[in-house]
């Protein structure tokens, strides 16, 4: 869309720059005194606005690109107008976004100042090939051994809407609603409100209130997933030092305690016992998952978002009875209970402690991150150690430019017991330990090709896994 000079900035701009200014001599030779927008113009010169050409010339009766019709919308909202002024600007910066994108004006701000919600999402396709050997247990003598290969695939459409809603200069409402595809079955579900919160961004702390995102500094091996409780955040929340306080509560199949050691998918993930024994169907030791978990958390990390060393430490405490993990009894003689979380199944707690730490080099990138459970006797260690390059790692957002790109590798473990509810299903899952490799591409402005391979075996017993991973994510 093009727009005469004369006609869009005069309508526009003209009131919000006549606050400040109340006469001014006209610059342009070719804009005399007694042309329609001879005062308008005059006034937006001197605001600022508007520069014209080197001879002195404003030539409104050319078209001009968007690109510099972006370039004036920027200079006005550089004199914060008011009242109706205001919000006419703020039509033009929503219908301008882009280009002012471009220019380094924040579209975050200018969706703000827009409208009171924002709505903006994603389509994702996933696609997932799964291989494992199954693996049977007497459990007595616990011994293990592999019978026959399990190979699941996978493919699934996420229809994700994201709104924020816009309460004050500080607060903001956030939520995540998804739908679900099941591409393989040909089903899908209902809208779900996954998440929903309240967030207060200030100076130097941040504050959420309700169901909310668990993404911590590890990059995925303890927490992503969402609780329902309260965040703050000190310190800097991009560049520098910050601290951060969680608690709350998870859903009841968020955290268990257990093995996974084999095979096959229930849902999106891997399979969840349906009761509290051996589960040969899942190759799952443990509970059942009936009871919710609460949690407190603190974090620690410095990032100073430009070459040089980062990290951070961190500390979970959980309280589950899902972790009093009995399988199923031996009977005979030898009647005794297995457990697959502590050795006698008398702890409902977990203690996970955490550090983290990389170097970063332009888009080089070195990093590593380790975390104990200090009540689990079984899968209570889980570590990644990554090497990657590239300004696209994981996934995109709605920024993301065409062609950023990234490539990645490394090694992953990650313990049942420690791996409570992370990234466990894109490449290494809960359980296993072997070698990742990743690569993301932007092929056009926010969209986003991702895969991701996963080599390895189980923690506990014999048997290998492989993971193939691909999505293609689309965001508006």
């Amino acid at each position: 869309m093009k727009k005469s000079v004369a006609a869009a900035l005069a309508a526009a701009f003209v009131v919000s720059a006549s606050a400040s200014v109340s006469a001014a001599a006209n610059p342009f030779s070719d804009v005399p005194a007694g042309h329609w927008a001879y005062n308008s113009v005059s006034k937006l010169a001197a605001e600022g606005v508007i520069e014209g050409y080197g001879d002195g010339t404003y030539r409104g009766d050319r078209n001009i690109t968007r690109y510099e019709m972006a370039q004036m919308i920027a200079k006005a909202m550089a004199k914060n107008p008011t009242g109706a002024n205001k919000a006419e600007l703020d039509r033009l910066a929503a219908e301008f976004r882009d280009e002012l994108d471009a220019l380094g004006v924040r579209v975050a701000e200018l969706e703000k100042y827009a409208d009171k919600v924002v709505w903006q999402g994603k389509i994702e396709y996933t696609y997932k090939n799964h291989r494992t050997d199954n693996v049977w247990a007497d459990q007595r003598n616990r011994h293990h051994s592999t019978s026959e290969h399990t190979r699941v695939k996978q493919d699934d459409w996420i229809f994700r809407f994201e709104p924020i809603a816009y309460v004050n200069d500080h607060w903001t409402l956030r939520a995540r609603i998804d739908a679900h595809v099941d591409l393989s079955h040909d089903t899908s579900s209902n809208f779900e409100l996954v998440r929903g919160w309240a967030q207060g961004d200030y100076d130097n702390f941040q504050v959420k209130v309700g169901r909310q995102p668990l993404y911590t500094n590890e990059d995925g091996i303890i927490w992503d997933t969402e609780y329902t409780g309260g965040e703050i955040t000190f310190g800097k929340l991009a560049n520098g030092l910050r601290a951060t306080i969680y608690g709350g509560r998870l859903r009841a199949d968020k955290v268990n305690g257990a093995i996974r050691n084999a095979g096959s998918w229930n849902g999106r993930q891997d399979g969840v016992s349906a009761n509290d024994r051996w589960e040969e169907a899942t190759g799952r030791l443990g509970s059942d998952s009936k009871h919710t978990s609460s949690f407190v958390g603190i974090n620690l990390q410095y990032d100073p978002g430009a070459k040089g060393l980062f990290g951070g430490l961190g500390y979970y405490a959980i309280k589950d009875k899902d972790f009093q993990a009995i399988g199923e009894y031996t009977k005979g003689e030898d009647y005794v209970p297995n457990y697959f979380y502590s050795k006698k199944g008398d702890t409902d707690k977990a203690q996970i402690w955490t550090i983290n730490a990389g170097w970063r080099l332009g888009k080089a990138q070195i990093w590593g991150a380790y975390a104990r459970n200090s009540k689990a006797d079984y899968e209570k260690r889980s570590w990644q150690a990554l090497v990657r390059y590239g300004d696209l790692y994981g996934g995109g957002n709605q920024n993301t430019k065409k062609g950023q790109w990234a490539v990645w590798a490394g090694y992953k473990e990650l313990g049942s017991n420690t791996s409570l509810c992370g990234i466990n299903w894109d490449d290494a899952y809960a359980g296993t330990k072997g070698f990742v490799a990743g690569a993301s591409w932007a092929p056009m402005d926010r969209i986003v090709v991702l895969a991701k391979y996963f080599k390895g075996k189980y923690i506990t017993g014999p048997g290998d896994a492989e993971r193939l991973f691909g999505r293609v994510e689309f965001f508006f």
